[in-house]
């Protein structure tokens, strides 16, 4: 008659599958959401790249609250790192493949606007995107134009 299982034995394993589907499903759900990770909406707001303005160096920092500027750079161990702008220009005009990090004056309390060291054009903050044919001035365009 059936193995000794009594007409309970039905109703136990639907509780038992039930179950285990719900923790699947959660263990699934925690698992896709822990490869994936933050948004890339949150990942940009957060992470960046910054100068250390004793070295020169760049590196990459993963903003968390109650952080304040400058930040800890991992090149002079001190509080030194500031936001870094993109150049991203060549000297004749050109747009690089690869941008340079520049630091700029305005974080190191220095006067007058900021040049990048490579190809010495113009560097801003928040510094736009290229545009083909539409170079920042070069550090001799710009003082043409002070003069002026």
């Amino acid at each position: 008659m059936g193995f000794g299982r009594g007409s309970s034995a039905q109703p136990r394993g639907r509780v038992v599958l039930a179950i285990s589907s719900v923790i699947g499903m959660a263990l699934g759900i925690w698992s896709v959401a822990h490869y994936l990770g933050p948004s890339p909406a949150v990942a940009a707001s957060t992470r960046g790249q910054y100068m250390c303005a004793e070295t020169g160096k760049p590196f990459t920092l993963t903003i968390t609250p109650g952080m304040t500027l400058p930040v800890r750079s991992p090149h002079s161990g001190k509080n030194t790192g500031y936001p870094a702008e993109f150049c991203y220009w060549t000297s004749d005009g050109n747009i690089r493949k690869e941008p340079v990090a520049v630091l700029l004056n305005s974080y190191l309390g220095k006067p007058g606007p900021t040049f990048c060291p490579d190809c010495a054009r113009l560097v801003r903050a928040r510094n736009p995107q290229p545009v083909p044919g539409h170079p920042p001035p070069t550090r001799q365009e710009y003082k043409h134009f002070e003069e002026e």
